[in-house]
């Protein structure tokens, strides 16, 4: 049996009945799949007998080695990145059809779906047009801790960080504005949408209802402000790139001279937070994960591991990133002390006259 049977909303977070008695699935599937490998039949059996969150697992692990192999190859890491806005929604879709083909009530699942899909449009977009999909892009950072960390140990680095466990995306802006991100893990990329497994147990023990709307509006609200924060990002690298290249401000931009001397945007949302575009994909997956706390009628579960995850590593993440940034830029400190990193800040006193206190401290 690929599926516990479950009488109650909070045995779907039961971690000893709904994944531990399926991990030795993980064991016999490699040879199940290369045995049928030509049979589409065989194949559809295995799917369907094989725990959806055990299979879900496997494919992440298929991957690791692929993108390793690229990576060295090419020696550019950013590898993973070029599919990262569109495996887990991958994963997502993975649960709602095992849902179907198992004939379980599908109304959460199938708003998830397609809540996930405009995810991975919006993300997707974004990336390729700052340039990601370009031949030969690569994480900028890369390229500095390649300057600190020998070829043996960075490869070390390359299996254990970037290829297995490393996951968070961070947009920023070169020459001709590539998009270039820190390379996500298919580890991390499976665990934050874990909860959708818990979703997919608990759609035959909890029915639709109310909540399940405010849950998904949240989550769209989420993306609508991931959005609304890329536009203006890349509105203003626009305009700077117009201003450096013939010296006038672009005819209709909203930006000053001083804006767009200052380097970095501290105007609209970015007036607020400093990254309001990884706020917003934080609350996208720990929404995710509150979703299923709810529906197992609990506090926290065992799913709440890759949202964890995710905060932490978006941390250390834009640690180094604006580490990087206030060396480039000598005013980023004072949008340091005066702006919050994701929450807006109560007592920073906001971006306020930037101008002004920008040039007595480069004085």
């Amino acid at each position: 049996m690929a599926l516990p049977m479950l009488k109650s909303a909070t045995a779907c977070a039961d971690f000893g009945r709904t994944v531990q008695p399926y991990l030795s699935q993980l064991n016999d599937l490699p040879q199940q799949i290369y045995q049928s490998a030509t049979d589409l039949q065989a194949l559809k059996a295995i799917y369907l007998n094989t725990n959806p969150l055990v299979s879900a697992f496997a494919f992440s692990l298929l991957i690791v080695p692929i993108v390793l192999v690229i990576s060295e190859i090419n020696r550019n890491y950013s590898q993973i990145d070029r599919v990262w806005s569109i495996l887990p929604t991958v994963y997502n879709l993975h649960y709602v059809a095992y849902a179907h083909a198992k004939d379980l009530p599908t109304q959460r699942l199938n708003s998830l779906a397609i809540i996930s899909v405009i995810w991975s449009m919006r993300l997707t977009f974004n990336y390729w047009r700052k340039g990601g999909y370009q031949v030969g892009s690569e994480d900028y950072r890369w390229e500095i801790l390649r300057k600190y960390i020998n070829p043996p140990l960075f490869f070390i680095f390359n299996v254990v960080f970037i290829s297995l466990a490393q996951s968070v995306r961070h947009v920023h802006y070169r020459s001709r504005y590539t998009c270039k991100s820190t390379n996500s893990t298919q580890i991390l990329l499976f665990s934050v949408t874990m909860p959708t497994y818990i979703l997919l147990l608990s759609s035959p023990v909890v029915k639709a209802d109310i909540p399940d709307i405010i849950f998904s509006q949240v989550i769209l609200g989420a993306i609508f402000l991931a959005f609304t924060a890329d536009q203006q990002q890349w509105d203003f690298q626009n305009a700077k790139k117009s201003y450096q290249d013939s010296a006038k401000l672009p005819a209709g931009t909203a930006f000053t001279a001083r804006d767009l001397d200052r380097g970095f945007l501290t105007k609209g949302l970015w007036a607020f937070s400093r990254h309001p575009n990884f706020l917003a994909e934080q609350c996208t997956w720990v929404t995710l994960y509150a979703w299923s706390c709810y529906l197992t009628q609990s506090y926290y579960n065992w799913s709440g591991i890759g949202a964890v995850s995710y905060l932490i590593l978006f941390q250390a993440s834009t640690w180094f990133t604006e580490k990087v940034t206030a060396g480039k830029y000598p005013e980023y400190r004072t949008y340091q002390e005066r702006v919050g990193m994701f929450v807006p800040s109560l007592t920073g006193g906001g971006v306020g006259d930037m101008n002004e206190e920008g040039e007595r401290k480069t004085k």
